[in-house]
C-alpha cells in the first residue's frame, strides 16, 4: 500500500476510533441504552470498514487471510443489520406503517441471512474464489441501501421532517460502500482522489449518523421529563394553537388525501384538569398540561399532528394510516398512557396525585377540502357526550367518514 493510501485510510480510522471514544465515554457517564447503542454501532461498522481498506494487513502482517476473508464477507452486512434495526428504533411509530415495517424488517433479516451465509461461503470455498466472494457481498451491501432509503422517504412523507437526515446518510452510505469494496477488491484506475472521497464521506455518514441519534434521544428525554415533571417547574406545553393548529390539520387532510388514506381527528378532553387548582394552586394546571402533551406526544408519535385547541382539549390528527386498526393501536396506546396518574407539585412543595378523566371524540375524514375548524368542532362535541366510564368514545372510533 502506497504512503498516501495509509494516511488516508489512517485518517479515516483515527476519525472512526475518536467517535466510538466519545461514544464510549457518553455510555459510561449517561448508562443510557441509546449512547450504548451508538457505541455498539460505531464499533462493529468502523471494524467492518477497517477490514475493507487493506490496513489490517499493513497493520498486523501476521492476521490469519482467511479469517480476514470471513470478515470482509460477514462483518459489514452484519453491521448493515444493526444499522437497520436501530433506525426501525429512531423512526418509533413510523414502524406502523407497513411500508417503512417491511422496509425496515425485511432487510434486517436478509442482510443477517446473507452475512451467516457469505461467511460460510467464504469458509468452505478454496482462497481464490474469495475475490468472487467478495464481489457478491459487495452487491448485496449496495443492495442494502435501498430499505433504508425506502424508510427514511416514507417517513418524511408522512411528516417526519428529522428521516431527510437519515436520506442523506444514506447517500453518503453509498459513496462509503461503493469506495472500499472497491478498495478491498483491488479495483484498477482509482487514484489517491477516489479513497480520499470514500473516507471523508465514511466519516461525514458516522458523524450525521451520531447526531440525528443524539437529536431524536434529546426530544425523547425532554418528553420523558415532561411526562413525569421531573423539571418541577411550569413550562409551556409547546404544543400549536389557533390558527397554526388549524394549518397543520389542513396539511395532515391534505397529505392523507393525497396518499389515498384515511385521517383521523381526535379530541381528548380533559374534564378534571382544574380539580386540584384549590388545595394545589393555580399553576397546578399548567404542569398537568405540559405532562399531558408529553405522554400525546410519546404515544402518537412525531410525525403526527398534536395541539391543544383550549386548555381543556387536547387534538390529535393520525394521518396516512390505511388500516384502521393501526388506529385502534395509536388510540390504545393513548388511552394507556393519558390516563395514568401522576405527581403535582403543590404549594409549599407538597406532593398530590392527579388522575385524569378524559372523553375520547373522532372523526373520520377522506376528503382534501374538509374544513379543520368544523371537524375539530365535531370531534370535540363527541369527546363531550362521552365519560371517562364509557369505554365506547375511547376506543372503537366512533367517527364517521365525512368525504
Amino acid at each position: 500500500m502506497d504512503t498516501p493510501e495509509v494516511v488516508v485510510w489512517s485518517a479515516m480510522v483515527g476519525g472512526l476510533v475518536t467517535l466510538a471514544a466519545f461514544a464510549l465515554a457518553d455510555a459510561l457517564i449517561r448508562r443510557r441504552i441509546a449512547s450504548w447503542r451508538a457505541f455498539i454501532f460505531v464499533a462493529l461498522t468502523g471494524t467492518a470498514c477497517l477490514m475493507l481498506t487493506g490496513l489490517t494487513q499493513t497493520l498486523f502482517p501476521d492476521f490469519p487471510l482467511r479469517a480476514l476473508h470471513v470478515l470482509q464477507n460477514s462483518l459489514g452486512l452484519l453491521s448493515g443489520a444493526l444499522a437497520l434495526s436501530y433506525l426501525g428504533l429512531w423512526m418509533g411509530q413510523a414502524r406502523d406503517d407497513r411500508i417503512v415495517r417491511l422496509s425496515i424488517g425485511g432487510g434486517t433479516i436478509g442482510l443477517v441471512l446473507a452475512a451467516c451465509t457469505m461467511a460460510v461461503l467464504t469458509l468452505l470455498s478454496p482462497p481464490e474464489r474469495w475475490h468472487e466472494l467478495m464481489a457478491i457481498t459487495a452487491g448485496i451491501n449496495a443492495l442494502a441501501i435501498l430499505p433504508p432509503t425506502i424508510a427514511s422517504l416514507r417517513a418524511v412523507a408522512m411528516g417526519d421532517q428529522l428521516a431527510w437526515g437519515i436520506v442523506g446518510a444514506t447517500g453518503l452510505l453509498a459513496f462509503m460502500v461503493v469506495g472500499l469494496y472497491a478498495r478491498a477488491m483491488h479495483v484498477p484506475g482509482l487514484g489517491i482522489g477516489v479513497w480520499t472521497l470514500t473516507a471523508v464521506s465514511t466519516v461525514a455518514f458516522f458523524m450525521l449518523g451520531t447526531y440525528l441519534g443524539l437529536s431524536r434521544d434529546r426530544v425523547n428525554r425532554q418528553l420523558e421529563r415532561l411526562a413525569s415533571l421531573a423539571q418541577g417547574a411550569d413550562p409551556a406545553t409547546g404544543l400549536p394553537q389557533r390558527s397554526m393548529l388549524l394549518s397543520k390539520v389542513d396539511d395532515a387532510i391534505w397529505r392523507s388525501a393525497r396518499m389515498n388514506q384515511e385521517c383521523t381527528v381526535i379530541c381528548l378532553h380533559l374534564q378534571n384538569l382544574y380539580e386540584l387548582a384549590e388545595i394545589a394552586g393555580h399553576h397546578a394546571d399548567q404542569q398537568i398540561l405540559s405532562a399531558m402533551s408529553a405522554r400525546i406526544r410519546r404515544s402518537v408519535g412525531f410525525r403526527h399532528v398534536v395541539g391543544l385547541y383550549h386548555p381543556r382539549c387536547f387534538v390529535v390528527v393520525i394521518s396516512t394510516y390505511s388500516q384502521t386498526r393501526l388506529v385502534e393501536k395509536s388510540l390504545q396506546r393513548l388511552r394507556y398512557l393519558m390516563t395514568k396518574p401522576l405527581q403535582v407539585r403543590g404549594l409549599d412543595d407538597a406532593i398530590h396525585t392527579f388522575v385524569p378523566r378524559f372523553g375520547f371524540g373522532s372523526v373520520v375524514v377522506t376528503a382534501d377540502n374538509a374544513d379543520p375548524a368544523s371537524l375539530i368542532d365535531q370531534a370535540e362535541r363527541r369527546s363531550l357526550a362521552t365519560s371517562p366510564d364509557q369505554e365506547s368514545g375511547q376506543l372503537t372510533l366512533p367517527g364517521v367518514p365525512l368525504g
